[in-house]
């Protein structure tokens, strides 16, 4: 009963240092910022204040707001991820498991993948106007790459080896999915899922600087059009502390699927 004890406040302690350490550098930044925003080196206009930012924060959130913004953008970012994200891991699994497939479509998938956002917007906007729709393309578009590559890179870089086991051991083709590739692609599907998340929200960015009526992308520009830096830097914090939250959730689902794997964890000292 001690030896879990002692384990667990040992777990505790390492979680409270990894914590400090990482909040270290951001606080030491905002310390010198604050003091270079109150002896008013820099223009408010140019460089607001942390506590600037701060009152201008808690005024959009009391106003309700900066909730009306964030609730449209988590959905257009959601229904992008889902809509790119499927498509990614359907097609990536059809290219992974046949090499006709991969003839025929990567290829092409690959030119695609080398097109930036903004050059494409334009067309959207022909295609499909100013509404949710060409936002929610634009968001699936950047989200269905890093799933379909990371899939597709999954399932071909599985042990060849292990397919050999399987065939003594006799295994049937649909347990030669479940049991042997999806458990042995799934880092590398994972992996995907936080690129695509990452990029979903790279690509909410772009979607809601095309005409946008809401969002936080809406209220960066809106902002940015009447010189409030303060209100701009909430935008950008938002969308931070967001992408990270959901990349922090990825982790776990990590943690929680691949507690199997006995990989290096990095050097503690």
């Amino acid at each position: 009963m001690k030896s879990n004890n002692k384990r667990s406040t040992k777990i505790k302690k390492t979680y409270l240092q990894s914590f400090l350490k990482g909040i270290a550098l951001p606080a030491l930044i905002l310390i010198v910022w604050q003091v270079i925003g109150s002896l008013q080196f820099v223009s408010k206009t140019v460089l607001p204040a942390p506590l600037d930012i701060l009152i201008s924060f808690k005024e959009l959130i009391l106003s309700g707001e900066l909730f009306g913004h964030l609730k449209v953008s988590i959905w257009r970012a959601f229904l992008g991820f889902v809509l790119g994200g499927s498509l990614g891991l359907i097609i990536g699994g059809i290219v992974g498991f046949a090499k006709k497939s991969e003839d025929f479509l990567d290829p092409t998938l690959q030119m695609i993948r080398t097109v930036p956002h903004l050059a494409v917007t334009p067309l959207f906007i022909l295609w499909f106007g100013f509404g949710e729709l060409s936002k929610v393309l634009l968001i699936a578009l950047g989200a269905f790459f890093p799933i379909y590559i990371n899939t597709f890179q999954g399932i071909r870089g599985v042990d060849s080896k292990l397919f050999d086991v399987a065939r003594v051991l006799q295994f049937s083709k649909k347990k030669q999915i479940t049991k042997l590739i999806i458990p042995a692609a799934l880092p590398n599907i994972l992996l995907g899922v936080r690129l695509s998340l990452g990029i979903a929200w790279l690509g909410l960015v772009v979607a809601e600087l095309m005409g946008s009526s809401a969002g936080v992308g809406y209220m960066i520009m809106d902002a940015r059009q009447f010189s409030q830096t303060d209100i701009v830097f909430v935008g950008i914090i938002i969308f931070a502390v967001v992408g990270k939250l959901t990349d922090s959730f990825v982790r776990v689902l990590e943690k929680h699927l691949l507690k199997w794997r006995d990989s290096y964890q990095g050097n503690q000292n």
